[in-house]
Parts: C-alpha cells; structure tokens; sequence
C-alpha cells in the first residue's frame, strides 16, 4: 500500500550505534502523534494477547551530517511539515523537560541537530528530505 504521507527519521552519520537507536527511538515518538491518523489499531496474537499499537505506515529511517539535517528541518519548516528534533544537548538530560528547555535556549538556525524527525504529505516531506540518503 502505498500512503499520501510519509514518515521520515534522519540521524546524524556521525552518532554511536547507542545515540543512533535512542534518537530514533525519542523521534518516533513524536512523530506517533503527529497526527491521530499515524497510530494504528493495537495488536493481538492468536491467544488474545493484546499487544501497543504502532504505526499505520513504514518510516524511512535516512542519515546525513550536521549541515543536511539543518537544511532538511528549515525546508520541513518552511513546508509546514510536523517536525521533531533532537538536539546534542538533549544527551546531557535527563527528563523531558530539561531537553525542551536544552531546544528553547537556542535559535532554530543554530539547534545542532543529531536527529530529526519529519511527517507530512509525501511529496511535501520528499522535497524537504532530499539530500538525505538511507541509512546504511
């Protein structure tokens, strides 16, 4: 099936397999209530156990340096897209909201991005996304 929107997460190449998982991991996040269309229904097995809901579509997990994912959340901005961000900083935290008040002591232009998350129309978020590559 094919969806009119697309979910894109995008980390930096440069991360640790550790920062990597737990940046796409907080990022999903976000993007699991983007809209109260992304959640699907929950899950059972034959024994009826029930299991979370997750995503109603795939998400292309991308990677690019410092300077792509920068580029990538000003167009996602100015594209109206639903945007999430993860900050280096927000390794340093430890709760919720220390990380918002890590993001809102910097201008947007200046966040350094380790990871962005991306939803919206598929065309819209292809646009925004397109110096980024898949992640290997």
């Amino acid at each position: 099936m094919r969806f009119e929107t697309k979910m894109a997460v995008a980390v930096r190449a440069d991360l640790e397999t550790w920062q990597k998982l737990n940046v796409v991991a907080f990022l999903g996040t976000g993007l699991g209530q983007a809209t109260d269309e992304v959640i699907g229904k929950p899950y059972l097995d034959a024994d009826g156990t029930e299991y979370l809901a997750l995503s109603r579509e795939p998400v292309m997990c991308l990677a690019g340096d410092a300077a792509v994912l920068a580029r990538t959340r000003a167009r996602a901005v100015e594209r109206g897209l639903r945007v999430a961000v993860y900050t280096r900083q927000m390794f340093e935290t430890g709760w919720d909201e220390a990380n918002r008040a890590a993001v809102a002591e910097v201008p947007a232009d200046e966040l350094d991005l380790v990871g962005i998350g991306i939803y919206g129309p598929r065309k819209e978020v292809d646009k925004a996304a397109d110096r980024l590559k898949l992640h290997p």
